[in-house]
């Protein structure tokens, strides 16, 4: 079987638990090594970036090879938004970031990534 391509693109807050859940499941039922996961947050959704139960997921999951990635447009306009500052250089090391998350959005599906929007 090829390797599949998957981006899952969470911008609201909400979502979080779902678009967890569908990651894990993906690689349940695929190995990791079968799997390119790609987990991007833009907009509100960047809040999570504040929740330790989320990060320790999100830990979880990097550890097997799935990527986070961040829009620094919202970092910049919304990291400070809430009662704890999320930017750039507090992330987790596990994070990375991304000048605008739209365009990481369109490159990553002209490189064939299937788009989740969960």
């Amino acid at each position: 079987m090829e390797k599949l391509k998957v981006i899952f693109h969470v911008n609201e807050p909400d979502r979080w638990e779902v678009a967890l859940g569908n990651v894990t499941n993906l690689l349940r039922d695929v190995s990791p090594d079968m799997a390119e996961v790609r987990v991007l947050a833009n907009g509100p959704s960047i809040s999570a970036f504040a929740d330790e139960a989320k990060l320790s997921t999100m830990q979880g999951l990097a550890e097997v090879g799935v990527k986070f990635l961040a829009c620094r447009n919202s970092l910049n306009k919304l990291g400070c938004a809430g009662e704890v500052c999320i930017t750039v250089d507090n992330l987790p090391p596990y994070i990375g970031v991304v000048p605008a998350g739209i365009t990481e959005l369109i490159k990553s599906q002209t490189e064939g990534f299937a788009y989740v929007k969960p």
